[in-house]
């Protein structure tokens, strides 16, 4: 059984970010990623808005913060995602389907899951016209044609923003009301470029080398339609991946998000968590990064024990 200073879950920009900060403050730091480092911001086709990169690929970027953390000394165990944690002692173990870490301090990084609408073609053109981040592709589809599919806060907001950058703007929604903040109507209603397709469940998303069709079932006429666009941007939410967490009595919201302080504390001491995995409200890669240095400080405190602990 391996010991650490510092086990990081999931090596995301959070947890990379986590990754090199503990590092380079002299703890001994292991990531463990179920998959390989860079996170779900290898989806993005281009990232326009991280500072200091004024354009870059989202698998590029995953790339260089995957690099710069190895090149850091981060150790990182990719394809070993954790299976169990029991966290409430002072000395706490992270287990795997390989081996068992035990650790003083763990940083869940573990990020998030987009919810899909499970259609034909939705993951077959992911990231050649479906997309699930509006502010991180939407600029890619300046004076194009695209379909905003969802009823709810994000759906709207979504729809809203990218009307200052698309042609035409269509949001599909599979109920006859919206389930969003009325501001957020009143404001879609003021948009000349946004139109509302009502009691519509799409069906198919179709495409050659990239999407330019959408198939709907139309709930009150029960009829087939067929829409051309040029870009679909689902957003019927997301899901976090917190549930290990969860079993190991970290405290989360009621949608599922671990609650953490501003300094990234949850429930348990000694456990901290950052990036989409938490209750923070915005979902960024920028935000995460933050997030990540903040945790990884706040374990070196602990580990090291200052005078003001």
């Amino acid at each position: 059984m391996e010991d650490c200073d510092l086990i990081i879950i999931g090596a995301g920009p959070a947890g990379l970010a986590a990754g090199i900060y503990a590092t380079r403050s002299g703890l001994k730091t292991l990531v463990l990623e179920e998959k390989i480092a860079g996170g779900t911001i290898a989806d993005a086709p281009l990232v326009e808005n991280y500072p200091g990169l004024m354009k870059v690929t989202g698998l590029e970027l995953a790339q260089k913060m995957a690099e710069h953390s190895k090149l850091a000394g981060v150790k990182i165990h990719e394809f070993e995602g954790a299976t169990k944690l029991e966290l409430k002692d002072e000395i706490k173990t992270v287990k795997t389907g390989r081996a068992a870490y035990q650790t003083r301090t763990v940083v869940i990084a573990s990020g998030s899951h987009y919810r899909e609408i499970g259609v034909p073609g939705e993951r077959e053109f992911r990231g050649r016209g479906v997309s699930y981040c509006g502010i991180c592709d939407g600029p890619l589809f300046k004076d194009k044609r695209v379909l905003v599919v969802g009823g709810g806060n994000s759906a709207l907001i979504t729809t809203l923003y990218l009307s200052e950058l698309a042609a035409e703007v269509k949001i599909a929604h599979r109920r006859d009301v919206f389930r969003a903040e009325e501001a957020l109507v009143k404001a879609l209603a003021n948009r000349k470029n946004i139109e509302v397709l009502w009691s519509r469940e799409v069906q198919a998303i179709q495409g050659e080398k990239t999407v330019n069709k959408v198939v709907f079932y139309n709930k009150k006429s029960e009829a087939k339609e067929e829409l051309s666009v040029d870009g679909v941007f689902v957003q019927v939410g997301e899901s976090p991946n917190s549930q290990l967490a969860k079993e190991a009595g970290v405290e989360v919201d009621e949608h599922g998000y671990i609650k953490v302080d501003m300094f990234q504390k949850t429930n348990i001491a000694g456990v901290y968590a950052a990036g989409d995995v938490t209750n923070h409200p915005v979902k960024q890669v920028g935000t995460a990064v933050g997030q990540g240095i903040a945790a990884a400080l706040e374990a070196y405190a602990f580990v090291k024990r200052p005078y003001y602990k």
